[in-house]
């Protein structure tokens, strides 16, 4: 993607731009996108190379969305991903609601949607001899097999590290549950979703607000995206390993670990003598403030910050009110004073705009945007960061996260959907294990592919 620059040249077509190709300032981008709905299409740039993970392969065994989403952002830098699902019901991401009708006129879920875009499908029953067989003589072919089921399934099903690392000594295997595999926890039995990693980690004890429950799963699936992109770069570190030794290895993600680091502040914090983690303790300004479509946050933790804060706001006397002389002063008298008088110079201006104004003195602030907002936002669209992705009844297109990662050397992909079941049964099988017609046919009678 085009990055932004003092000027930037890009190419433009149509309604994107008054020039079919040129020189745009940072301000004419900005200025023509903060009024255009359509997100920036993803450029092809010829002169660009190959995404970096292209040539790897990864098999997985996946279901539902922390493993579903490492290997759709390792699809993105390039990777071949391809899904083995139940030849007649798929993952159990499918199923999730709300779904929309695929044109093979099946349903499938939101989940799935959003978390498997640019793979490649077969449908393999794991359940059936055969079926154990053919993923066996496929994972030679493969870099990767990646899964999230329950520990012990894999091996249960015959397919587990030991047996496929046998086949395959060079095999990074990778692993997500709620507790982990490899090492010893009371909670193996346990079953895990997004918010009891979350809640296990320390989330929902942070920030208490007295006589309130925690907001939870406040973040989505933070528990689950949290431990894809750990289980993302723990795959990356097995691969560079084996380019080194010509090993392959296991690389196991517990969710509840995950959590730890993400929300660290919570195990760090009494060890520096932090006991209570509310905002009324912290000293210092962090909340949010009304303006005349929505709210926007501002962080003043330090002495120069809130003097140009209260210079921003129309309210420089502050500085000589002894009420204001200490940082906790400032969150003592934030609702009494400092609240009410942010939210009158507020209240003519948009989120944006107050936010605007604010960080332009150098203070910390930024419009908490809904889903709206994000869809029209110039950096978002400009990053590439809403992919469109139609919809095959007819609706309006499904918008899905785009890649964070931007690299200089490689060309952003187009946005791919997602696979129907089985799409690539044939495909596959034919490719690496070279089966012919006839026997694919075999298998599909008996109920082995889809």
């Amino acid at each position: 993607m085009a990055q932004f620059k003092e000027h930037l040249s890009v190419e433009v077509t149509g309604a994107f731009s008054p020039h079919a190709r040129g020189p745009l300032t940072r301000a004419q981008v900005l200025a023509h996108f903060a009024y255009d709905d359509r997100p920036v299409p993803a450029r092809a740039d010829s002169a660009l190379g190959d995404r970096p993970l292209a040539g790897v392969r990864i098999l997985a065994v996946e279901q539902m969305q922390a493993v579903p989403f490492a290997t759709q952002l390792l699809a993105h830098l390039g990777a071949e991903v391809v899904k083995v699902e139940h030849p007649t019901q798929g993952e159990s991401g499918r199923a999730a609601q709300p779904s929309i009708r695929d044109d093979d006129g099946r349903a499938v879920g939101a989940t799935y949607l959003r978390n498997n875009l640019g793979k490649k499908s077969i449908g393999l029953d794991l359940k059936h001899p055969r079926g154990v067989d053919l993923l066996r003589r496929l994972v030679p072919h493969y870099d990767v097999v990646a899964e999230n089921f329950k520990p012990g399934t894999m091996e249960r099903l015959g397919v587990g590290y030991d047996v496929l690392a046998a086949d395959h000594p060079g095999l990074v295997y990778v692993s997500v549950s709620g507790f982990g595999g490899l090492l010893p926890t009371p909670y193996g039995a346990w079953p895990a979703y997004a918010v009891v990693a979350e809640a296990m980690g320390g989330f929902y004890s942070f920030r208490p607000e007295p006589g309130r429950l925690p907001n939870i799963g406040v973040a989505g699936a933070l528990g689950d995206i949290g431990s894809a992109l750990f289980a993302a770069i723990g795959t990356l570190a097995a691969l560079e390993g084996r380019r080194r030794t010509g090993r392959g290895q296991r690389v196991d993600v517990a969710m509840f670990d995950a959590m730890l680091p993400l929300m660290d502040m919570v195990l760090f914090n009494p060890s520096i003598g932090i006991r209570d983690n509310s905002l009324a303790a912290w000293p210092g300004i962090c909340t949010s403030f009304a303006a005349r479509d929505g709210l926007f946050v501002v962080q003043v933790g330090r002495e120069h910050q809130f003097e140009r804060f209260a210079a921003a706001v129309g309210h420089p006397q502050w500085l000589a009110d002894p009420r204001f002389a200490t940082r906790e002063g400032w969150s003592k008298h934030l609702d009494d004073v400092i609240r009410p008088a942010v939210e009158r110079w507020a209240r003519e201006r948009t989120k944006l705009e107050a936010s605007r104004v604010l960080a332009e003195q150098g203070i910390v602030a930024g419009p908490s945007n809904d889903a709206d907002d994000l869809r029209r936002d110039p950096h978002v669209r400009a990053h590439g960061m809403v992919l469109e992705v139609p919809r095959p009844d007819g609706g309006p297109p499904l918008h899905v996260a785009g890649n964070p990662i931007k690299l200089s050397g490689s060309a952003e992909p187009e946005a791919q959907r997602w696979p129907r079941l089985g799409e690539h049964t044939d495909e596959i099988l034919a490719r690496d294990l070279a089966l012919g017609a006839a026997e694919r046919a075999a298998l599909r009678e008996a109920g082995v592919i889809g």
